[in-house]
């Protein structure tokens, strides 16, 4: 915070605002404040949805036209912003929401797409880029986390395992994944309806109690102490650290972060007894304890791949977004309900678009042309769409984005400004993105 509004100041304000008949003089220069502070501790979720999403059918609707299909829109909070009708929490949110119906690539593939969008970079040449969220640990972790700085829940990387690699920033900030979607077995039944989201390994073994957990740990670090005395850079280095943190956590409080159990049945039920709400309710629990990083998939159906919706497409995303809707428009509610909303700030997105024009199985392929993804919660000026597609949807006709954009937009929005960079083994800084910000979306 500012020496012209240091927090002296900011509660002498408070003090002489709650006296007062009206507090209104004060608050918006708090809140400008409270919003530049340098210190101020920023989160990031990423909701992924792989397969990618149809525009047409949640975010960007043309009920006037024959790509429309089948679903009807409806009137968010915000006048004249409508989303799909299977959307309603997410529309009653919807003053939160930067819908950036712009956003037009190049990549129509799975695994390119996974891997540009994740990245922010096309999938050639010699350097393995981290993925976004690897990047943004490495940007707003602070230097001694029990917790990891980097989750990732319900994942399903089939597409492309190098879009989920922390690339050359190494395995201290890759993700912890939990409940992936792509690892038969990662997910069961908790005995009351839910699926039981567990951290692998964070358990000792069976048989194996706690004094002989700490003479095992202590073979451990004796030749571990030897071998990474003479290899402290490097991967021996990294790997180390990891596993340091790993008993770390196994012992540490903050590991009941991962314990949906001590959450109310009611919100439990209203993120919505699946993964992908569950895993929103985790991603609260591990913000509020202090993880920058969370990722949350919506990556599996009964019929495939998440939004992959080539045939049946309007039935398969009627579920797809009651899944959503639940989990993230609950998400959005838990956040604000904590006092969070202001420092976590949301993208949803998938790898690509799908197609205005409905096939002959009624469904809709791959389309990177112009299609949708959304900015929420802090640091985003909601309530508004940025960008404009066609009456058929086939082209963006303004506000054209491309993936560097909105991770730049999204960087500083996290107060990172529009081009932070990482730190390559080489010693060569390479940004996150070099895109253009879209200061209109931000608050």
């Amino acid at each position: 915070m500012s020496q012209s509004y240091s927090r002296r100041r900011m509660l002498q304000s408070m003090a002489a605002g709650f006296g007062s008949v009206s507090a209104s003089g004060w608050f918006p220069g708090l809140a400008q404040a409270l919003a530049n502070d340098p210190n101020r501790r920023r989160h990031c979720i990423l909701l992924w949805m792989s397969g990618g999403p149809s525009q047409t059918d949640t975010f960007d609707m043309k009920p006037n036209h024959e790509n429309g299909g089948e679903f009807k829109e409806i009137q968010t909070a915000v006048p004249g912003l409508r989303f799909s009708e299977h959307l309603p929490k997410l529309a009653a949110m919807s003053d939160k929401l930067a819908v950036m119906r712009g956003l037009s690539t190049k990549e129509g593939d799975h695994g390119r797409g996974t891997y540009l969008m994740r990245t922010g970079y096309k999938p050639m040449g010699p350097i393995q880029y981290p993925c976004i969220g690897s990047s943004l640990a490495n940007q707003l972790a602070e230097e001694k986390m029990t917790l990891p700085s980097n989750v990732s829940i319900g994942t399903y990387r089939a597409f492309n395992q190098d879009a989920f690699s922390p690339g050359f920033l190494g395995p201290r900030f890759g993700p912890l994944f939990v409940g992936a979607s792509d690892v038969p077995g990662s997910v069961s039944n908790d005995g009351d309806g839910f699926p039981s989201l567990e951290v692998q390994s964070l358990r000792r073994a069976d048989g194996i109690d706690e004094q002989r957990m700490q003479q095992r740990l202590k073979i451990w670090q004796s030749l571990q102490s030897e071998f990474v005395s003479s290899r402290t850079a490097g991967a021996a280095g990294m790997h180390h650290e990891v596993y340091e943190g790993a008993v770390r956590l196994m012992h540490s409080d903050d590991a009941k972060a991962f314990d949906l159990s001590q959450e109310p049945k009611k919100l439990r039920e209203a993120y919505g007894a699946n993964v992908f709400g569950q895993g929103c309710l985790m991603a609260r629990r591990l913000i509020q304890r202090g993880v920058p990083f969370v990722e949350v998939s919506l990556g599996t159906n009964s019929g495939g791949v998440g939004w992959d919706t080539h045939s049946d497409n309007f039935r398969a995303v009627a579920n797809l977004s009651k899944t959503l809707d639940d989990g993230w428009g609950t998400l959005m509610q838990d956040l604000q309900d904590h006092g969070l909303l202001e420092s976590t700030t949301i993208l949803w997105m998938g790898e690509f678009g799908r197609t205005p024009a409905i096939n002959p199985s009624a469904g809709r392929d791959h389309f990177p042309n112009a299609w949708t993804s959304v900015l929420a919660g802090g640091g985003i000026a909601g309530g508004q769409a940025y960008g404009k597609t066609s009456e058929d949807g086939t082209n963006v006709v303004d506000g054209k984005i491309g993936v560097q954009d909105l991770l730049s937009t999204l960087c500083s929005a996290l107060g990172l400004g529009g081009a932070p960079s990482n730190m390559s083994p080489s010693g060569r800084p390479i940004p996150i993105s070099e895109g253009s910000v879209i200061k209109e979306v931000l608050a």
